[in-house]
């Protein structure tokens, strides 16, 4: 539509007829809502040269074009030429330095606006409140919004559009669904853009059926076809873990932008489907779509994840040569990926280059040094971070307590915590709280843990019990754990890995029977046990392995090279620990079943598909075998190679017989 109005322009032009005043606000409106900035140029030469710039109709519609197109400076050159101005070309004005983030000069125009003896219409004060979420002053937008209402302004659909977004924006999700409906009370319809604000709430707060309801209503009212809204719903039934309902409107979708892309990934990545979320990075280049930095800020989780440090690479390649290098959410989604893959030298570095470092990129080179078992550097991140007042928040805390508690720092830990709360006034989380009990739990002190939990000003939940159970499996404390487990299983009976670890606790200390009736309840209950698995990434490619895997091409070669292995640590001095087979079988089969674990299994497949010398690097979805992690120490000395363990906890770095964990973890 606005591509045929500046066609008839031109061909007005050809037919030798002069446009007027009157015709010159209707073409400007068309480039504006193409954003096309050199027609609008164009345009305003020939309005120059016709002599009527200055008409207040025009040089309105010339400044609501050029603050359209972002180019606010030009709006403001004609806008200070004017000699008359109305309420238009004030508002295109305010909205246009609301819009482009200049708040300061926003308020500055309003105050001199009304000085001049105008007053504000709905269409500024919308301005206006939308400039004050923007800029995170919630409380100032509330209030501009209920003096509107005092002074007896009547919201229009705009305006109720605004204080969803405010409120969506600052986490009041319940509050802006609240407004949803006296916008309808109002008797107002909703248009695309309520029907986006909307969705990213649904998402947040996680109701599924809200979101399908508001899905039907926005088929009656015919808006599921526009991409906006498309996009939104993508979004949300992704959030709400409904990913194959997210991929059929995509795939039926007419229409697709890089946001449409990007949602795709991100909700691919988010529901743990990393192999998909690389599939569509790639399918979405194929199609001609080029990625922009939220594309690989939601895609670089995947390759942390799945510890594909290669991949991770090349998009830090890509990102360089397209310049989203100086993106700092980027760049914090680089420091994160290249701590995750195990290279912390390269985080290091991506942390060093960010200009203006925000409180999340501190966080995510602390997590770093954690998840390595370095704590002393943590700990002096932390320090770094205060010294150049960056204000830490609680995802900092939870990041330095946990390396404390990886490197066995308990009093550093316990001084952290307290800090937390008397220096930076962060009110612990139950996040919190569980990090204490990892820290006392590793560091062997399992009562002083418990009577913490007791005494804890928030409820406990099954995470809390879950950590205290880990604590009594690593120790062996079988009396306490079954206290634990007790607790755990009145507040959660499908996790499977509560039931695993008591079952764990029990057969390691030959208590066969009461492992068998633990894996009874499970089987009653319908709860599932994760297979251990373990993976590498050679040339691009993942490779998985489970335990007593035969199933990869290379299988004969892989336990043969194991065989060859086992027979040379086990003269080095290894010496098998059956107490990590947790079967009531004869020690012969124990040994064996402790040969084919997948982290050897993965280790083997390294050792012959890479060139001596070079390091092996796997990732184990659950905590590394105690036997796999001595194996691996032995294997580390032989091989003459580094191996690095990523488990769901922490790395392991296996050089020269030593593992960097010193044995606690």
């Amino acid at each position: 539509m606005h591509k045929e109005v500046l066609e008839l322009y031109t061909q007005m032009q050809l037919a030798g007829m002069k446009p007027n005043k009157f015709t010159f606000p209707l073409v400007l409106k068309a480039c504006a809502s193409i954003a096309d900035l050199q027609q609008g140029r164009e345009i305003h030469e020939c309005i120059r040269k016709s002599g009527v710039e200055l008409d207040p109709f025009v040089s309105s519609a010339i400044i609501a074009m050029y603050v359209k197109c972002g180019c606010l400076l030009c709006a403001r050159q004609l806008f200070d030429r004017m000699t008359q101005r109305d309420v238009v070309s004030w508002n295109a004005m305010i909205a246009g330095y609301a819009q482009n983030g200049n708040f300061d000069e926003t308020l500055k125009l309003f105050d001199e606006m009304q000085m001049a003896g105008l007053k504000p219409s709905v269409i500024t004060r919308n301005a206006i409140i939308a400039g004050y979420s923007y800029n995170g002053q919630f409380d100032k937008a509330l209030e501009f919004f209920r003096q509107m209402q005092q002074a007896g302004g009547k919201p229009n659909l705009e305006t109720w559009n605004a204080m969803i977004t405010c409120y969506a924006q600052n986490g009041c999700c319940v509050d802006a669904l609240k407004v949803f409906q006296q916008l309808q009370l109002a008797g107002l319809k909703p248009d695309s853009f309520t029907f986006a604000s909307i969705l990213p709430v649904i998402a947040n707060l996680n109701v599924l059926q809200h979101g399908k309801q508001f899905h039907s209503y926005i088929i009656k009212t015919g808006f599921h076809s526009d991409v906006f809204v498309a996009n939104a719903l993508l979004d949300m039934y992704a959030k709400c873990g409904s990913i194959t309902i997210a991929q059929q409107m995509f795939d039926k979708m007419s229409q697709r932008d890089v946001v449409t892309w990007n949602a795709i990934i991100a909700g691919y990545a988010q529901n743990g489907r990393y192999d998909e979320t690389l599939k569509f990075f790639i399918r979405m280049q194929l199609e001609g779509v080029k990625p922009d930095s939220f594309t690989v800020a939601s895609f670089l989780p995947a390759c942390s994840h799945i510890a594909a440090l290669q991949q991770g690479k090349e998009i830090h390649g890509f990102i360089v040569r397209n310049g989203f290098d100086s993106n700092v959410f980027v760049a914090n989604a680089l420091v994160d990926m290249y701590s995750k893959c195990g290279s912390l030298r390269d985080a290091h570095y991506v942390f060093d280059c960010i200009p203006k470092k925000t409180v999340v990129s501190w966080n995510a080179i602390i997590a770093g040094y954690g998840m390595h078992g370095y704590g002393e550097d943590a700990l002096r991140l932390l320090f770094q971070l205060e010294q150049e007042a960056v204000k830490p928040n609680d995802v900092t805390f939870i990041a330095v307590l946990t390396a404390c508690s990886h490197a066995g720092l308990v009093d550093e830990g316990w001084e952290q915590f307290d800090r937390m709360s008397q220096i930076h006034g962060i009110i612990p989380r139950v996040e919190h709280y569980t990090c204490i009990v990892d820290l006392l739990g590793r560091a062997g002190h399992l009562d002083e843990a418990n009577i913490f939990i007791e005494k804890m000003p928030v409820e406990p939940d099954a995470g809390v019990w879950g950590t205290l159970l880990g604590a009594c499996r690593i120790h062996r404390n079988i009396e306490l754990g079954e206290r634990v487990a007790g607790h755990i299983f009145e507040l959660d009976t499908k996790d499977a890995g509560y039931y695993v670890l008591l079952s764990n606790i029990y057969a390691a200390a030959s208590r066969w029977a009461e492992a068998a009736k633990v894996r009874t309840m499970m089987t009653d209950r319908g709860v599932k046990k994760m297979p251990g698995c373990s993976w590498i990434e050679l040339k691009h490619k993942i490779h998985a392995f489970l335990m007593g895997d035969q199933c990869h091409p290379q299988s004969e070669k892989i336990y043969s090279a194991l065989d060859v292995l086992i027979k040379q640590i086990k003269t080095a001095g290894y010496v098998p620990d059956t107490s990590f087979v947790l079967y009531h079988v004869e020690e012969q089969e124990k040994q064996h079943m402790l040969y084919s674990h997948s982290e050897k299994l993965a280790i083997a497949f390294g050792l012959i598909n890479t060139c001596p010398g070079s390091p092996i690097q796997i990732t184990k979805n659950l905590r590394v075998c105690g036997d796999c992690h001595t194996a691996a120490k032995f294997i580390s000395n032989i091989a003459r190679r580094e191996i690095i363990v990523r488990d769901l906890y922490r790395f392991h770095h296996f050089k020269d017989g030593l593992c960097s964990c010193k044995d606690y973890w």
